[in-house]
C-alpha cells in the first residue's frame, strides 16, 4: 500500500486544466519538453498526481515490473522515502504506479524538506531514499559518512522555481533578480515601495520554504547569495499548498515553491516573470528546459542508499523510477516538471546498476 504524508488537497488538477495551463505557458511542444536535467549549478492525502498510469499503457519499461504483472508475485517489502516537497509529487506519482503493479511493496513517502530528510532520516540510516531539490551539502555528506550511509545521486527532472503573488495584485508582473533578493534577504524590504518606487506603500507578506528545504537553500545560493541570507520575517512551511493558501489570502503577499505546485493551482495564484539580465521570462516547462528561466531553473534529485539497493524490491523501484524520468505524460503533463533526456536517463541507469552490483 502506498502511503504519502503531505498537506491535504495537494492532488494535481484535472487533465483539462493541466492542458489549458501548458498551452498558456507555451509548453505544449512534445519534443521540446525533454530538456536539460543535468547538474546546473502531516496531513494525509497529498500524493501529487495520484491518478496517472505513468506511461499510458500500464507498462513499466526496463526491469521495474512487467506488463503482465508477473513481478507482483515476487516483489515484496517496504520502501521508506523522505525529503524534498518539490520532488514529492513526482516521486508519489511514480510510486503509486509501481505499487499498482507490485501491490505487496509498501511505499511510505514523507515531505520533510531536502535538509530535513537528509539530517533527520536518511543520513541516520532510517530511510531508503532521500529526495532533494538541490545537491547534498558537505555537512550532510559528513553525517552520512559518520553513520556508514553510502548513496548515489540520481537526477529526477528539471524544475522552474516559481515566484507567485495574489491574483488581485495589479502592480507587479515581473521582478529582477536584485528586486527578488531585496524581498527575501535577511535584511529584507518591509514594504513594496522599498523594492520599487512605483509599488504601493504596503507591507510585504511573505510565504516560503522552511530552512530544512532545498528550495530555501537554492534561493539563498542563487538569488540573494549566502552572505545576504534569508529573512526570518515570513511564514515558513514544508507544505507548498500552505504557501498557495497564504498568498491567496492577501493582495500584498508573495511566495515561492516548485513549478509543479503552481501547475496544480494555475487559477489560484499568479506566477511572476523573472528578469535574470536578459528581460522578463515566465516560468514554464519550455523556459526551464532551455535555460532561459535563469537563475531559477534547477535540477531535482533522489538519493538511494546503496545498502538498500541490495534489496530486490528497492533496486527494482529505483530502476522503475529512472525509466519514468523520460515519461513526458507523467513528468510534464501530469506533475509539471521537465523530463530527463534519454542520454541523461541512460547515464543514470548505468550509475544505478553499478551501485546495485556493489550492494550485492
Amino acid at each position: 500500500m502506498l502511503h504519502v504524508m503531505a498537506e491535504k488537497n495537494s492532488k494535481v488538477v484535472s487533465g483539462s486544466t493541466r492542458r489549458k495551463f501548458l498551452a498558456v505557458a507555451g509548453s505544449t511542444g512534445a519534443l521540446a519538453l525533454a530538456g536539460c536535467t543535468e547538474e546546473s549549478t502531516a496531513d494525509d492525502g497529498g500524493d501529487g498526481d495520484g491518478s496517472g498510469d505513468g506511461n499510458g499503457d500500464g507498462s513499466s519499461n526496463g526491469d521495474g515490473g512487467s506488463t503482465d504483472g508477473s513481478t507482483s508475485e515476487t516483489l515484496s517489502g517496504s520502501i521508506n522515502i523522505a525529503g524534498s516537497s518539490t520532488v514529492f509529487p513526482l516521486m508519489s506519482a511514480v510510486a503509486e504506479n509501481f505499487q499498482r503493479e507490485n501491490p505487496e511493496v509498501n511505499i511510505d513517502i514523507s515531505s520533510t524538506g531536502s535538509g530535513g530528510g537528509f539530517s533527520n532520516f536518511f543520513c541516520e540510516g532510517d530511510t531508503d531514499f532521500n529526495n532533494a531539490s538541490r545537491p547534498i551539502q558537505p555537512a550532510e555528506e559528513e553525517q552520512c559518512a559518520n553513520n556508514g550511509v553510502e548513496y548515489i545521486e540520481l537526477v529526477a527532472a528539471t524544475d522552474a522555481l516559481t515566484v507567485v503573488v495574489n491574483n488581485d495584485n495589479d502592480f507587479v508582473d515581473c521582478l529582477t533578480v536584485d528586486e527578488l533578493a531585496q524581498i527575501w534577504q535577511a535584511d529584507a524590504a518591509e514594504t513594496w515601495d522599498e523594492v520599487r518606487d512605483e509599488f504601493p506603500s504596503e507591507e510585504i507578506e511573505r510565504y516560503g520554504a522552511a530552512e530544512t528545504s532545498g528550495t530555501h537553500d537554492y534561493l539563498v545560493e542563487n538569488v540573494q547569495g549566502a552572505e545576504a541570507g534569508h529573512t526570518s520575517d515570513y511564514q515558513a512551511t514544508e507544505q507548498d499548498n500552505s504557501i498557495v493558501r497564504g498568498v491567496q489570502g492577501s493582495e500584498y503577499a508573495i511566495g515561492y515553491f516548485g513549478f509543479a505546485y503552481f501547475f496544480q493551482n494555475p487559477d489560484q495564484v499568479t506566477a511572476l516573470g523573472i528578469d535574470g539580465g536578459n528581460g522578463c521570462v515566465e516560468p514554464s516547462l519550455e523556459t526551464a528546459s532551455s535555460g532561459e528561466y535563469t537563475p531559477l531553473s534547477r535540477s531535482l534529485y533522489t538519493y538511494p542508499s546503496v545498502s538498500s539497493l541490495g534489496q530486490e524490491h528497492v533496486a527494482e523501484f529505483a530502476r522503475y523510477f529512472l525509466e519514468q524520468t523520460t515519461n513526458e505524460d507523467l513528468v510534464a503533463n501530469q506533475v509539471g516538471y521537465v523530463p530527463s533526456t534519454e542520454e541523461t536517463k541512460e547515464a543514470q541507469l548505468e550509475k544505478l546498476e553499478s551501485a546495485i552490483e556493489e550492494a550485492n
